[in-house]
């Protein structure tokens, strides 16, 4: 997962900048982007997308590579502490590898913040099991570079478990929705007091920016002009998509 000549996995060179200008034409005012939300909001979509406007490497999650993820859905007990350490882990190669090359990065879009992993873990390890996720954590100082910006997507639970039934991935489908709310939840609480970096909030329930040009055009326009701060980003349409 190291960002070489050789690419590290989780980094799609398909979409990869050689300078700061976008597909469009116009200077790229942010160098990396990072789109959060919980599990089935489009986070990962949204990034590709991005990705392909900006023409910007992309930094995405590998979690079809994680062989512990299956038996986490299938008995969380069971599967949760190697599923977490096996994301930490791969995590911290990522966004290390990333923070040795900042003078030479081009435009990047991630579809997560390191901090999502002790959310994570907070949610889905027993107490015992997270102060070791702690001390390994800690052990490993990782240096993640800052986003420019955070693109965080929130739907409620009822949204996301139709998403995640709709994308079909099989052992996604019999997610328990009790977990899906503590999920959400931290999410809330998590970004409430995040002040690390600009932040976009995205009501993500009532648009959807991969499959109408309309909704993902004015969600880019509000990208591309987000400076700093805090805004709220709640469009005011309704649709069954």
């Amino acid at each position: 997962m190291t960002v070489t000549d050789e690419e590290a996995p989780g980094t799609d060179t398909r979409a990869r900048a050689t300078s700061g200008i976008g597909a469009r034409g116009g200077e790229v005012a942010h160098r990396f982007i990072v789109v959060e939300g919980p599990i089935g909001v489009g986070k990962t979509s949204l990034a590709r997308r991005l990705g392909r406007s900006l023409s910007a490497e992309l930094v995405l999650e590998q979690a079809e590579q994680n062989p512990f993820l299956e038996r986490f859905y299938r008995n969380p007990r069971a599967g949760a502490f190697p599923a977490q350490l096996y994301f930490l882990f791969q995590r911290a190669q990522q966004l290390s590898a990333l923070s040795q090359q900042d003078l030479f990065a081009p435009v990047r879009v991630a579809d997560y913040l390191l901090e999502k992993d002790r959310l994570f873990a907070r949610i889905t390890l027993d107490e015992a099991e997270y102060q070791l996720y702690e001390q390994v954590y800690e052990k490993l100082g990782i240096n993640a570079p800052k986003p420019d910006l955070v693109v965080y997507l929130q739907a409620p639970v009822g949204v996301l478990l139709e998403r995640i039934s709709r994308r079909g991935i099989d052992y996604e489908q019999n997610i328990d929705r009790g977990y899906l709310e503590r999920l959400n939840e931290a999410y809330a609480r998590f970004f409430h007091e995040y002040d690390d970096a600009p932040l976009l909030i995205v009501n993500a329930a009532s648009i959807d920016p991969i499959n109408n040009e309309a909704d993902y055009e004015e969600l880019l326009a509000a990208i591309t002009r987000m400076r700093r701060g805090r805004l709220y980003y709640n469009p005011m349409r309704h649709r069954s998509f």
